[in-house]
């Protein structure tokens, strides 16, 4: 890796400082969530995909300019062939001190296998993804989801000692009369949850507008029950968070559409492929593959990573309508990253 000398922070033309980079690792998924992929995917050819020195490489560019916290994502991350060895690899940045905190975000169909490997190389917290607690209604959404494997995951993650966050996609009259259940599992289990809007990304088999729903109802029903208490924790990530008296846990939401959290945003998205999204909602792109490989040197890398830190965007056009029937960025969730 080559470091530069004056390692230089990264920060956009709206004097945003990005401290925070998810990496997809693959676009694959063992999944197919309704909302989130067509049942029938075309995945990427695995020539296209950057390998796991490549994308160490590349993480790596960025913690020397300044990123403290970094997500492995994907698809499914877990998925991926030899995906401990890129954690392994990473994990020197927490060892050096340069980076704060190494995480990922999955679907938990892996976690059993995986958890105890991924605390002993330093992760300390993962976000899973449960959108039902229902074993049959689990499967609908995911298509293919096998509800007790991913709970023997979280388990597995317990176990390990790994702090866990729930993430869930509330959809109208699919999941939104579990809600108020989640929030109760999830304090006898000892979780956070983050309740998310669905985001228009790709081309799905569903009208997105069928099952929106505004989180700002969502919280209005559930303190009805709970005794919700706003607090100034964060975590990095766009979600804005309560506690929940009754169980002492954190409740966050993901308002992408109903509330736009753009103007803090200091976080960039690279993809399997070497492609850094500036904006999840934006088709503002660069390329760093090209510079990656064509030195040995990081030279050419920096400065498109420059470039690519003035083309970030204020905000995002996410907006979910009925007279636009496509979505607002033709990209799949799994091609950029959760």
């Amino acid at each position: 890796m080559d470091i530069r000398p004056d390692a230089s922070p990264l920060i956009d033309r709206y004097s945003r400082r990005i401290t925070y980079l998810r990496v997809s690792v693959t676009d694959r998924c063992d999944f197919r969530c309704v909302y989130c992929m067509a049942e029938e995917m075309h995945f990427l050819p695995k020539a296209d995909i950057l390998t796991l020195e490549e994308l160490d490489r590349l993480s790596s560019a960025f913690i020397t300019r300044g990123v403290r916290k970094l997500r492995i994502t994907g698809g499914e991350p877990l998925v991926r062939r030899d995906i401990m060895t890129l954690f392994r690899r990473l994990s020197r940045h927490l060892d050096s001190s340069r980076l704060d905190e190494l995480t990922l975000t999955t679907n938990g169909s892996q976690l059993e296998r995986y958890a105890a490997d991924l605390a002993a190389l330093g992760v300390r917290r993962i976000n899973v993804s449960i959108d039902s607690l229902d074993p049959a209604k689990f499967r609908v959404i995911t298509r293919r989801g096998d509800l007790g494997q991913v709970m023997a995951g979280l388990k597995a993650a317990q176990r390990a000692g790994l702090a866990v966050k729930i993430n869930t996609v509330a959809l109208k009259d699919v999941n939104d009369d579990e809600l108020d259940r989640l929030v109760a599992w999830c304090g006898e289990e000892g979780f956070d949850l983050t309740l998310i809007e669905t985001m228009p990304l790709g081309e799905v088999d569903e009208d997105r507008t069928d099952h929106y729903l505004p989180l700002s109802e969502v919280r209005q029903r559930l303190a009805e029950r709970w005794t919700l208490t706003p607090t100034d924790y964060r975590t990095g990530g766009p979600a804005r968070y309560v506690t929940v008296k009754e169980t002492g846990r954190r409740l966050g939401f993901i308002t992408p559409l109903s509330h736009n959290f753009c103007e803090s945003c200091n976080r960039v998205r690279l993809t399997c492929t070497g492609t850094l999204y500036m904006c999840l909602g934006q088709e503002d792109a660069v390329d760093l593959r090209a510079p990656l490989r064509a030195s040995s040197t990081d030279a050419e890398l920096h400065q498109a990573i420059d470039r690519a830190m003035w083309l970030k965007p204020k905000g995002h056009d996410f907006v979910i309508d009925r007279q636009g029937a496509k979505p607002a960025v033709a990209r799949h969730m799994s091609v950029t990253g959760g």
